[in-house]
């Protein structure tokens, strides 16, 4: 049975079908582009390297699995607010037919802050990585259990070649596994199974024994509190992810200061 991650990922593809990139053009306007900020060296130096551990906030209108969480968000303020309440790094969905997002929120979110941002779409082919870098992302996500081994590796390289981070998206031992074997270096555990869209708390420790001290790790979704994230920095993630917390939240700013209190600092 096809599930939701399935047709997000044929709608991408499809779309690159029906009109086939001109990747002489992406490759000039991503050569335009902004100079890259590091996000990956960002969460390095927040997370073990630094005795605490990183942030990543999230500008999200909306998810498959709840639908609006705050579809008349303004990226620029969010993201000045993310600044203030001590974000590491922020990540910015720009699918719109399932998250309500764009490139337009990532364009205002980078001018807002110095953050380093993560463009948070489905990255199917090159030309995605060629766009994400032209509208100015400094990082960009590759979900293992969206590409084969060979995109995968391809992928890497061609994110390195244009200067971006690539956050390598896993679920469990094997996908974790998968993506070492392909060269990453920043891995990330989504506790939320993205074909059944639950979250499993359990599923970022339980994975974590797989990814080696060399590798910056970082925890996404479920996070909801101190506690949680206290948790996850004892148990050695450098940084974690946090969208629906922050994104409805009535004052994002306090309540991702208050995710982060006594913790950013390892204090």
């Amino acid at each position: 049975m096809a599930t939701i991650l399935d047709e997000i990922l044929a709608a991408h593809r499809a779309a690159w079908a029906a009109a086939p990139a001109d990747l002489g053009a992406l490759r000039e306007a991503a050569a335009g582009a902004p100079a890259a900020r590091d996000f990956a060296g960002a969460l390095a130096r927040a997370g073990r390297a630094g005795g605490g551990i990183g942030v990543i906030a999230e500008v999200k209108r909306r998810s498959p699995s709840k639908g609006d969480l705050a579809p008349g968000l303004d990226a620029a303020a969010l993201a000045a607010a993310y600044a203030a309440g001590g974000a590491s790094c922020l990540s910015v969905l720009t699918d719109a037919d399932y998250f309500g997002g764009s490139e337009a929120d990532l364009v205002a979110a980078r001018a807002a802050v110095a953050l380093p941002v993560l463009r948070k779409d489905f990255t199917v082919s090159e030309a995605d990585l060629l766009v994400a870098r032209a509208m100015g992302a400094d990082a960009v996500l590759l979900i293992v259990a969206a590409l084969s081994d060979g995109e995968l590796a391809r992928f890497l390289a061609a994110a390195a070649a244009l200067g971006l981070s690539a956050l390598v998206e896993v679920h469990d031992g094997a996908e974790a596994a998968r993506a070492l074997d392909a060269g990453a270096t920043l891995v990330g555990v989504n506790q939320r199974d993205l074909r059944t869209f639950e979250v499993d708390g359990a599923r970022a420790l339980a994975v974590l024994g797989a990814l080696p001290d060399g590798v910056v790790r970082v925890a996404e979704s479920g996070i909801r509190d101190a506690a949680d994230v206290a948790r996850l920095r004892d148990a050695g993630f450098d940084a974690v992810l946090v969208g629906e917390a922050l994104v409805t939240a009535a004052d994002p700013a306090a309540r991702l200061a208050a995710l982060g209190a006594g913790v950013l600092t390892g204090a």
